[in-house]
């Protein structure tokens, strides 16, 4: 289990979405030097469309490069949000409630069930409640989503 100091759990909501503020967090740490390298490879819309930045680059319609020139030229999280929400797909209420759903649930009874059964085994949370993704990493950075049920407040 590894805590990163000023990485927020993915439940947390900024604005009507889940994850982005993860995001943004990824970004300024990497800026400053303070990202551990195993974080480094799912930064970014990188070539694996699986990667939680990627899904939220694409459910934004920006470029990943963009957010992160937006996030380090400064501005609040709900700033960084509400550009990219002017110049990206525009999104109801709804679509972002689907987002949060799916996000939430990525792992439980999907195609992604198989890859969660494996990371559970090799980030050594064999025998925890983990149920998605999402639980997956707030586990292994010391948070209890069991505990804490975070998914009340999305």
């Amino acid at each position: 289990m590894s805590s990163v100091p000023g990485l927020r759990s993915p439940y947390i909501k900024v604005g009507r979405l889940v994850y982005f503020g993860r995001m943004l967090d990824k970004i300024r740490l990497h800026a400053a030097g303070k990202l551990p390298p195993e974080f480094v490879a799912n930064l970014g819309d990188t070539t694996q469309p699986f990667f939680f930045d990627a899904r939220c680059c694409r459910f934004l319609g920006v470029r990943f490069a963009e957010i992160q020139a937006r996030t380090l030229a400064g501005g609040t999280d709900e700033e960084i949000l509400a550009w990219a929400e002017a110049g990206g797909t525009p999104n109801s209420d709804e679509a972002c409630l689907i987002w949060n759903r799916f996000m939430t649930k990525i792992g439980w009874r999907d195609d992604r069930s198989s890859m969660l059964a494996k990371r559970v085994v090799e980030f050594g949370l064999a025998g925890r409640p983990v149920e998605t993704a999402f639980d997956l990493v707030d586990f292994d950075e010391c948070r209890d989503p069991v505990r804490d049920r975070p998914w009340e407040n999305i």
